[in-house]
């Protein structure tokens, strides 16, 4: 059994359709003797603008983020000082006057009528510097991360120079999506959705008052998706081959996370997150597997891994679809209208705009699940095919490196 399930692993990593190939390419032995090449075609992104460098420094990364902190603290220690001199009666410099720079690093817009053991926050326009600053966080994470953890990892284990940073990458990602799934999880145990308890999204609906994990979670997931593409359109990493289509993948769902936070559907945004953060964790988890070459812990990887994608990207999803499309008219019939004001804007016809993007998504993600298996059919039956993976990059290069020597 255990033999022909790494002959599995071993063949599907061949299929050339797309990337989700990747936990099965063949990567570097580990101790392989292949010689460091002093003349490799890689090269790491040249100096970036000064502007830029905390995207990619995580000494300047850490500095920028020191800035709102200090400011803060100085704030709240000299404000005591300062009310002392402010008249009373004052109007134009309230006693109580909040410290400005708490927006960028805690949340805003407390509710002040909701409880002390259950506190609530509200949107507003402030939420872009939390956003703003959290971008820069989440550059100081992956890059520190990558630099000081992944690596060094790598490195230890043989993996060439050509390969460390897709290491990290992945490295960066199994731990991102690791975390943010188990985050999302804990907050659903929170929330009136659990589990997956659909008729939820839409009872009560405005749900406009946040509990404040959701928040936070929701803001630092917007952040994490604009410094992602950040990354790949400063050309702060390696370009792969389906660039584009991952600059396009990153836009619409800046797009899906902004929109359902505007719109007050948080909660059915919490479980669609869900449903692709803990695959993603598990899929980069298989790559890092494959870059290490375990392979008898690699073909435990893929079973896993199908079974997660299956359950969450699958029949969790289509539980959404259903919701929205039979369960929409849960909504209370006064809130049934677009008013800005109210923070109201489910009327009729956003039922399909809420659709139509979820059903493309699922759409999508019946396209990969067709394409993983046929990776597996494929493997079973033996076929032998060519893998043109963007992770394949580096190999290619290798491959021209040495054919060129040859001819020299």
């Amino acid at each position: 059994m255990s033999c022909s399930l790494l002959t599995i692993c071993s063949r599907s990593r061949q299929d050339p359709a797309h990337h989700l190939a990747g936990p099965f390419l063949p990567q570097t032995p580990v101790g392989s003797l292949t010689p460091q090449r002093s003349n490799s075609p890689y090269v790491r992104p040249q100096a970036v603008n000064a502007y830029l460098r905390w995207a990619v420094i995580p000494a300047v990364s850490l500095k920028v983020l020191l800035v709102p902190l200090v400011l803060y603290v100085d704030w709240q220690l000299v404000s005591h000082v300062v009310v002392r001199f402010i008249p009373q009666g004052n109007t134009y410099f309230p006693s109580d006057l909040p410290n400005p720079f708490a927006q960028f690093f805690l949340l805003s817009y407390h509710i002040p009528s909701s409880g002390d053991d259950d506190p609530r926050y509200q949107k507003g326009w402030s939420d872009l510097l939390f956003i703003a600053y959290y971008v820069v966080f989440w550059s100081l994470i992956r890059q520190s991360l990558s630099i000081y953890m992944f690596e060094p990892i790598a490195r230890y284990f043989g993996i060439r120079k050509e390969k460390l940073d897709r290491f990290a990458e992945q490295g960066y990602a199994m731990a991102y999506f690791g975390i943010m799934g188990a985050w999302g999880y804990r907050i659903m145990g929170q929330l009136p959705t659990w589990w997956y308890r659909t008729e939820a999204f839409w009872i009560d609906y405005p749900h406009w008052d946040m509990k404040p994990e959701l928040k936070r979670y929701y803001l630092m997931h917007m952040a994490y998706w604009i410094q992602q593409l950040l990354v790949l359109v400063l050309g702060l990493e390696k370009p792969r081959k389906d660039y584009y289509e991952l600059v396009a993948h990153h836009l619409v769902t800046i797009w899906l996370v902004g929109w359902s936070y505007l719109i007050n559907l948080t909660l059915i945004g919490n479980a669609v997150y869900m449903s692709m953060d803990i695959p993603d964790a598990f899929f980069a988890f298989s790559k890092l597997l494959n870059y290490l070459r375990a392979e008898r812990a690699k073909v435990v990887s893929f079973i896993v891994f199908i079974c997660v994608w299956t359950y969450f990207r699958h029949i969790l999803n289509f539980y959404i679809l259903y919701s929205v499309w039979f369960e929409y008219d849960l909504i209370p019939e006064s809130s049934k209208v677009w008013i800005w004001a109210d923070g109201t804007y489910l009327d009729w016809w956003m039922k399909y705009q809420v659709f139509a993007p979820l059903f493309l998504l699922q759409l999508l993600n019946l396209f990969w699940y067709y394409l993983i298996m046929r990776v597996l059919h494929r493997a079973v039956v033996g076929s032998e095919l060519d893998d043109v993976r963007s992770d394949d990059e580096d190999e290619g290069e290798d491959e021209a490196l040495s054919q060129r020597k040859k001819e020299n």
